[in-house]
């Protein structure tokens, strides 16, 4: 006897009730359809209730079936396909009832309401003598059978033994191994559970030490922000000093040009003077003014090569080629070296290792430093 097909019925039974239960389902509820089951134009089913509950929400100002005045009509969307629902004044209550659907849901509450070993009973007959009950189990032939199986036919030579034992046993077993692989997956979700906390702290540790590295950096480009200003006012300040002095000279240049001026404009003047006696009288004190104005030095001017600001130049090679070797350190840092980079020793140490960088400078200088003048107005 194969006891496998009389189970081929019940299990087809099953699936087909399951299937049923599935197109039985409100897509709002997501329970069975309560009666009424209205049906929407475009062919879905919905409980009366829950299309009541869409429409209202999707038509607040809609006045219920209660009021006195006559509403409107509305619309909402249908939840399975979006299709749109017009409605007349009656609301939802003017959808019309799906009698067959209410009738499939009486007889699939009926169905189910019958016990599951009264529908397998039926079907646990043996196929070769069929008003007999299957009630042994064939031990060589691992399938239940009947008596007159053992007692006639294909099982007379095999081992038999009580159906409900060979149950009790194989339930047994079965609940062992059921408690096995219960065990086995506590421990998976163990492990599973142990593996998700790893990932979120491996996350976490990340963003910290990415937030550390980030303020890293930033005291980094702070400390050349500052030495950038830095260098940058002493070429302002020396600049400032340099046109100074050339703007002072200029203005000094030009007051004597505009005196040479008024003063050869006054000798040609004089030069016209037709009347003797009279270039006479002012002769003398031209040619002494002349001969002042001659003597004025003016040898005071910017040295050459004054204007030459390369000695401002700086070399930075080697600055980038150590940034370029910042690397994360190999051993792990201690307690206070991990609260983050906020502590006055790391800052200091930045600092220190980026002012070492001001000392090269002279050597490397693009071109020649200028000597500083002697005179007050000398380079600054």
């Amino acid at each position: 006897m194969n006891f496998a097909v009389g189970l081929k019925p019940l299990l087809a039974e099953a699936r087909n009730m399951e299937s049923l239960e599935k197109q039985l389902i409100c897509p709002i509820c997501l329970e069975m359809f309560t009666k009424p089951v209205v049906i929407l134009p475009c062919q879905h089913n919905l409980c009366r209730k829950c299309a009541n509950d869409v429409f209202q929400a999707s038509n607040p100002l809609w006045q219920s079936r209660g009021s006195s005045a006559v509403p409107s009509g509305g619309r909402f969307r249908c939840p399975s396909c979006r299709h749109e629902v017009v409605l007349d004044r009656h609301g939802v209550y003017g959808l019309q009832r799906n009698l067959l659907v209410e009738n499939i849901i009486d007889i699939y509450k009926q169905e189910s309401a019958r016990p599951l070993h009264a529908k397998a009973e039926q079907h646990l007959m043996c196929e070769e003598h069929e008003d007999e009950r299957i009630n042994i189990y064939c031990l060589r032939c691992e399938a239940p059978t009947c008596s007159l199986c053992k007692v006639f036919g294909a099982h007379k030579d095999c081992e038999v033994a009580p159906l409900p034992a060979v149950y009790q046993r194989q339930k047994s077993e079965l609940s062992d191994g059921i408690a096995m692989l219960v065990a086995g997956n506590d421990r998976i979700q163990a492990i599973i559970t142990q593996m998700e906390e790893i990932c979120r702290t491996i996350e976490d540790n990340g963003r910290r030490q990415k937030q550390h590295l980030g303020l890293r950096f930033d005291s980094l480009y702070s400390i050349l922000e500052e030495r950038k200003k830095e260098l940058l006012q002493s070429i302002a300040r020396e600049q400032e000093a340099k046109v100074q002095r050339v703007r002072g000279l200029i203005r000094q240049y030009g007051d004597h040009l505009e005196a040479s001026s008024k003063l050869v404009e006054s000798a040609i003047q004089a030069m016209e003077e037709p009347q003797m006696a009279v270039y006479l009288q002012h002769s003398k004190e031209l040619l002494k003014k002349i001969t002042d104005m001659s003597k004025v030095s003016m040898s005071s001017r910017p040295e050459p090569g004054y204007e030459n600001m390369d000695h401002f130049s700086i070399n930075v090679d080697y600055v980038a080629e150590m940034l370029r070797t910042i690397e994360f350190q190999t051993e792990p840092l201690g307690e206070d070296e991990a609260d983050g980079p906020g502590d006055g020793s790391e800052a200091t140490a930045d600092e220190d290792r980026l002012d070492s960088l001001e000392a090269p400078e002279a050597t490397e200088d693009v071109g020649p430093r200028q000597k500083p003048a002697s005179s007050p107005h000398g380079q600054h």
